[in-house]
């Protein structure tokens, strides 16, 4: 299944509240690996950023004047996102954000479009529970370099965050994590594996082997005042 890593950028912390999305930046993987077909879109929201948002982002008002309008580029957004799992960094909201986007132009929820979403977020507080799980504090625990991130930016977040889920799930193809926003109670879920076809190699204990072995457990069953479990079996 194809995975886009994606990031959004907004003018504040509400789309309910009229907050609207200045930047998405999307990073294609394909089996794990990076294919840089990616997408970027700076978008005019229509109004301006919040102070606090500015001082995240810092992408002006200004900037954003000339910049196509969501409804511009939502057809080739959602082609480029169809059929994919969606993995962001606190799903909750990016998606809070892109569904009042298409609900604005008429279209239906952003998961009717999507695979599925996973959330990273979610997946840092079931690794690691009771740290920092922010993407900084994840980049500097798992060996990302994160040193060109003075700011956020959607694309250099996702690009970081494509490093990080790497990294947090490398080793773990049986385990498969999500956290459904509308489900947050969801946890990890142990995948089946036929494991009918997988011949195990047994190796018997050489001579030397098993004197060792009993080597140590006459010592264990002196120890213990030959009060050993194996030893009342063996004699009762």
């Amino acid at each position: 299944m194809r995975q886009i890593v994606l990031d959004t950028e907004t003018t504040g912390l509400s789309a309910d509240g009229g907050d609207r999305i200045i930047e998405i930046g999307c990073v294609e993987l394909v089996a794990r690996k990076l294919t840089g077909n990616n997408r970027h879109y700076y978008l005019n929201p229509g109004r301006d950023s919040h102070e606090d948002a500015l001082k995240v982002h810092g992408i002006s008002n200004e900037f954003l004047r000339d910049k196509p309008k969501f409804e511009a580029v939502a057809d080739e957004l959602l082609d480029y996102l169809q059929g994919a799992e969606i993995i962001i960094h606190n799903a909750a909201f990016d998606v809070s954000f892109l569904n009042k986007e298409l609900e604005l132009t008429g279209r239906p929820p952003f998961r009717t479009f999507v695979a599925e979403v996973t959330d990273t977020l979610a997946m840092a507080k079931e690794l690691y529970p009771g740290k920092r799980n922010s993407l900084d504090a994840l980049c500097d625990r798992l060996g990302v370099d994160n040193s060109s991130r003075t700011l956020h930016g959607a694309l250099l977040d996702a690009e970081l965050l494509a490093d990080v889920y790497i990294n947090l799930t490398r080793g773990q193809d049986a385990l498969l994590i999500s956290d459904d926003a509308s489900d947050s109670s969801t946890g990890p879920v142990v995948a089946s594996v036929d494991l009918s076809r997988i011949v195990l190699q047994v190796l018997q204990a050489n001579e030397q082997e098993l004197a060792a072995h009993e080597q140590n457990l006459a010592q264990i069953d002196k120890a213990s005042g030959d009060k050993t479990i194996w030893r009342s079996i063996q004699t009762g």
